[in-house]
């Protein structure tokens, strides 16, 4: 077994100012195939919708043209917001995905929109019933990943058989405590919501209960990762995050734009305090400051395996900060006890 901690990659196809939509979903399938030259486990999407930033709104459809770019990187949603559709229709789209390519899928499931309530609302009306029946939906997904059973009056064709892995994601309590009794692994947002990590992860790893899927807790919290050859470089490269963050901040959302310098001269003190906040578990830097704040991360949070998004205008900067990401977490010892 690897003495180092398992590490994966989130992609929200990101477009930038000046590029295209397609642009950025051909860039997220070279961005997968980079990864698993790394040694990345998994490459994760987003559903996300009305954003001009993010592309990757029929996340199914876009695992897939990742996975027949690949050949070992398991690939799966980070997450799909299962309250916005059918239980029947994920299990189908997904269950294809792993008819395909077997042993490769992972299915993230969230509770929240992905987007503006507005939208949410268009997307599907009664959408705040299907929010309180998420853990019933959850089973329903289990069964229909089950076994064949022509018994069954609905089954997901393709799908039956796939036992396709569920995961939990979350950025609060509610979800550690449910995946913790659903017994199912859990991703955390971290990456833009680090308030309540270490409250999640203590509830999750303690209150965990096995099932047939999970015997053991298994926690992976998101991160930001901008990494360069020097400090100086990917303190200059993480403009970008900040501003997009800031985007997000004031709903003012838009392809994301290039680094500037002293990118706080362009932000009001609200949008300042704001964004420190979600960048609470960002980690910017060369390979030296990274292994000393990423030691002491997996120290401090009890994580089986990390996931990182880069947020990064150039494309070939962003494959070089994957790269450097990883190695620097080959280099860290495993702290989890769990795994």
């Amino acid at each position: 077994m690897s003495t180092s901690t398992p590490y994966s990659v989130l992609d929200l196809a990101i477009v930038t100012e000046g590029s295209t939509l397609a642009d950025a979903i051909h860039f997220s399938r070279q961005l997968a195939q980079h990864t698993e030259s790394e040694g990345y486990t998994r490459f994760w999407m987003a559903e996300h919708h009305n954003m001009e930033n993010i592309a990757s709104s029929a996340t199914s459809i876009l695992l897939g043209y990742v996975a027949e770019a690949t050949h070992s990187i398991r690939v799966g949603s980070g997450g799909i917001m299962l309250p916005n559709h059918s239980p029947l229709i994920i299990a189908e789209q997904f269950g294809t995905l792993a008819t395909l390519w077997p042993n490769r899928v992972d299915l993230g499931l969230g509770r929240a929109p992905g987007t503006d309530q507005v939208t949410a609302a268009a997307i599907r009306p009664d959408r705040m019933r299907a929010i309180q029946q998420f853990p019933e939906s959850v089973a329903q997904l289990q069964e229909y990943f089950d076994s064949p059973n022509g018994r069954r009056a609905v089954r997901a064709i393709p799908g039956e058989g796939t036992r396709v892995p569920i995961w939990i994601l979350g950025s609060s309590t509610d979800s550690a405590w449910l995946a913790a009794k659903l017994g199912l692994p859990y991703a955390f947002a971290s990456h833009f919501a680090p308030q309540q990590l270490e409250q999640a992860a203590e509830i999750y790893t303690t209150r965990f209960q096995p099932s047939e899927q999970q015997a053991k807790p298994w926690f992976m919290p998101c991160i930001n990762v901008i990494a360069a050859e020097e400090d100086e470089q990917a303190i200059y490269l993480s403009s970008s995050l900040k501003q997009m963050f800031a985007g997000i901040v004031t709903d003012r959302r838009r392809p994301m734009p290039p680094p500037v310098d002293n990118v706080e001269e362009t932000l009001s003190l609200q949008e300042q305090m704001a964004i420190e906040r979600m960048l609470g578990c960002t980690f910017i830097g060369g390979p030296d400051r990274l292994e000393s704040e990423l030691s002491q991360f997996i120290l401090k949070i009890p994580a089986n395996e990390l996931m990182i998004a880069s947020y990064i205008f150039d494309p070939n900067l962003r494959l070089r900060s994957h790269s450097i990401a990883a190695e620097v977490i080959r280099s860290l010892p495993n702290s989890s006890t769990s795994s």
